[in-house]
């Protein structure tokens, strides 16, 4: 990351007020093929992470805490994609794309917010798995619904106080210059972009903060999938394993599907220079995620798929 320094060029001196998202290139065919997508993607989204929390919020046999963490990350996800898909469903056939300084901001620090709290609550649902696998015993006491209720808070938090800072940082720069952003949502990188002033602080914080995010939650969720391998290998039970792999291979296939596209976007340096490939890896993570995330934990879960059954009227 070099340090950007002010920007020379026929800039206004007059504080910016709004913005306008450019979005995805292309014609009207283009945009009316981009907006089908994303319709599809916000609506299964939404149905499915909709259908999540009523299942496990109605069916008796779920409520332990792997379901109430799973609820949880529902609604994450039901939010999350929320953030982005009604304004960009909006802006594909605007003529304006014109989002005011204040919208922008709570894009932005809602974004932050609901990406940092999921990070946060993927480790929890990790060690959460390690507390039930390795230490059974324990796991009503350890993990009571005080516990549970405390470490989603917690999650939270963290989310609160990264959102706060990243927005907080971004904003107060002076934006004076070209009020076009080249994404269809407000983001920290493209919003450095535009700024007449240095904004190596504000990349250094980006990389720090999300890098330290990502390595720490990693962190939690690799030594307490080692641990629940060690477990597993030391089983006699068949059965026992499979239903194990059953359970920690959804968690696993949500954790490498979030993780790794958060890390192409933000936790490498540079990644703030190439717009177009961040566009298409937002695609991913804002919409393609949020929508994958109920279909991996009910169709590889079979308590999940029980339930559905029950309370579709089946056997």
């Amino acid at each position: 990351m070099s340090p950007r320094s002010v920007r020379p060029g026929n800039f206004s001196t007059v504080p910016l007020r709004e913005f306008v998202l450019e979005g995805f290139r292309g014609g009207v065919e283009t945009q009316a093929l981009l907006f089908a997508v994303f319709l599809a993607l916000y609506v299964a989204s939404v149905l499915g992470n909709l259908t999540m929390i009523i299942v496990i919020t109605l069916e008796a046999r779920l409520h332990s805490p792997m379901y109430f963490f799973l609820k949880n990350l529902s609604f994450l996800d039901l939010c999350y994609s929320s953030v982005f898909a009604p304004r960009a469903l909006a802006d594909f056939f605007s003529s304006s794309k014109v989002i005011s300084f204040g919208a922008c901001a709570t894009q932005l620090f809602f974004f932050s917010l609901l990406g940092t709290t999921e990070a946060f609550l993927l480790a929890v649902m990790a060690y959460d798995r390690f507390v039930a696998i390795c230490s059974p015993l324990r796991y009503p006491v350890t993990m009571s619904s005080t516990m549970c209720a405390r470490l989603v808070l917690g999650c939270y938090c963290g989310g609160c106080l990264n959102s706060i800072v990243q927005t907080s940082l971004t904003f107060q720069l002076p934006f004076c210059g070209s009020n076009r952003i080249d994404h269809f949502f407000c983001d920290v990188p493209p919003l450095l972009q535009l700024a007449c002033a240095d904004t190596a602080l504000n990349e250094l914080f980006l990389f720090g903060i999300c890098g330290f995010i990502i390595v720490s939650t990693v962190l939690v969720i690799l030594v307490s999938y080692g641990y629940i391998t060690v477990t597993i290998l030391r089983m006699r039970s068949g059965l026992g394993r499979a239903k194990i792999f059953s359970t920690c291979g959804s968690h696993m296939t949500a954790v490498s599907l979030f993780y790794g596209t958060v890390f192409v976007m933000y936790a490498q340096p540079g990644a703030v220079e190439s717009m177009e490939q961040g566009k298409v890896v937002s695609i991913f993570y804002t919409q393609v995620i949020p929508m994958l995330n109920p279909l991996i934990y009910s169709l590889r879960n079979k308590d999940v798929k029980d339930a559905l059954r029950r309370l579709g009227g089946g056997q």
